[in-house]
Order: structure tokens, then sequence, then C-alpha cells
């Protein structure tokens, strides 16, 4: 996907454990104060635990939230939980400039994780009835996405070794009954969160032909 003469790099940030609606704002403010001279960048975080609702989000798919805050957000899709022991990559790219689809994005997220997931040796599968990446019948990565000013905003979660109880309090995605899986309960010797958001970041940046860089300087 990279155009003629190259183009810049993605600079990844690395946000550690971070409460959902500060990033969500951050991400938003970056979007909207782009211009031409601003870099592409790649955000993972995991968050504080949140149950998130797309643009489209349904009441009646919030089953049990309990104590588990809802923040209703400006992505796509339905209901997700985000939790700690999810790698969550966001990547925030002018797309317009990368001569990027809506579509080629959502594939080249997917294709990431299925890559990702087959160098430890799990087979997954995306679906083109429901967005994510599916490990047999069961969901092990969420996708939802924003384009607005020709940019790209929110992104994709991993369930790498997060608790996935929260999932058992909602329909996932809009899904009833939806099976929910996470890295560690496939592989024998699962990589810690660090390293599995530093091999999905590099994942995802061979699949828009880009390049790289290690960057800490955001502020959220």
């Amino acid at each position: 996907m990279e155009r003629e003469g190259g183009m810049p790099p993605v600079y990844l940030h690395r946000l550690g454990r971070r409460p959902y609606t500060p990033v969500w704002h951050a991400m938003r403010e970056l979007t909207d104060t782009r211009n031409a001279q601003t870099p592409d960048q790649f955000w993972l975080v995991e968050h504080e635990p949140v149950f998130t609702q797309g643009q489209a989000g349904k009441p009646e798919h919030l089953l049990m939230p309990g104590d588990i805050p809802v923040v209703a957000t400006d992505r796509g899709g339905q209901v997700t939980y985000h939790g700690p022991g999810q790698v969550v990559l966001y990547p925030l790219l002018d797309v317009r400039r990368a001569g990027l689809g809506v579509r080629d994005l959502v594939s080249a997220l997917e294709q990431s994780v299925i890559t990702l997931l087959a160098e430890h040796g799990v087979t997954a599968h995306a679906r083109p009835d429901a967005p994510g990446v599916y490990v047999a019948d069961a969901k092990i990565a969420s996708l939802g996405l924003r384009i607005r000013r020709g940019a790209s905003f929110h992104g994709v979660a991993l369930n790498v070794d997060v608790d996935l109880s929260p999932f058992s309090r909602i329909n996932p995605c809009g899904y009833a009954g939806m099976a929910m899986t996470r890295l560690v309960d496939l592989v024998d010797d699962c990589p810690d969160t660090d390293k599995v958001s530093l091999q999905l970041a590099e994942c995802l940046v061979r699949e828009l032909g880009r390049e790289l860089v290690l960057d800490g300087s955001v502020c959220v």
C-alpha cells in the first residue's frame, strides 16, 4: 500500500495503562487539529475497565454493566469491553494522504492480528459479516473505527490475558451469546502485553507498507 515516492514513517507511542475517556478525547483533539505536517501515529494502551458504546449502539446490548462505567463514544460498532490485559492499538492516520479506504484499513487491522496470532501458532480468521478476528467461533479481537477530516482514530483491541467475565454483562459487538477468547488460553507460553502490543504494531505497519519509529513524546 506504499505510494510512489514512499510514505513518511509512523510514530509509535506507548501510553501504558490509562482511563478510556482522556485517551479518546486526546485522539479526537489530534484528529481535529491535524494539518499536512502532522505525523501518523500508533497509540498503544491498556485501559482501565470500561464498556464503550458505538454511535449506533443499542441499549439492549448492555445487559448488566454493574460497577463498570459505560462511555458513549463516537466510533462505529456496538458495545465492547476494555480492561487490563487487553492490548489496544489506535491508528491515528491521515488516510487521505496514505490513499487508504475504510475497508483497506479494516482489513489491515484484521490481518495484522491474524499474522501476530499465526506467529504464536494460533490460526485465526476474519468474518465478512462481523468485523474483528476470530479463533474458531470465539472472538479474540474487536474493531471499531472513525474517519473524520480524512483521518482515522479508534482502532483494534486484542485480548491477551484480560478478564473475560465482563463480556458476559453485554452482547459483545451486538451479538447475543458471542463467545470470547484470549491469547493466554491458546498458547503454552503467552508473552506479556508489552511484547504483544509491540508485535501488533509491527504487524500493522508492515500491512500498511510503512516504517515504524519509536517515540514516547505524546501527552495524554
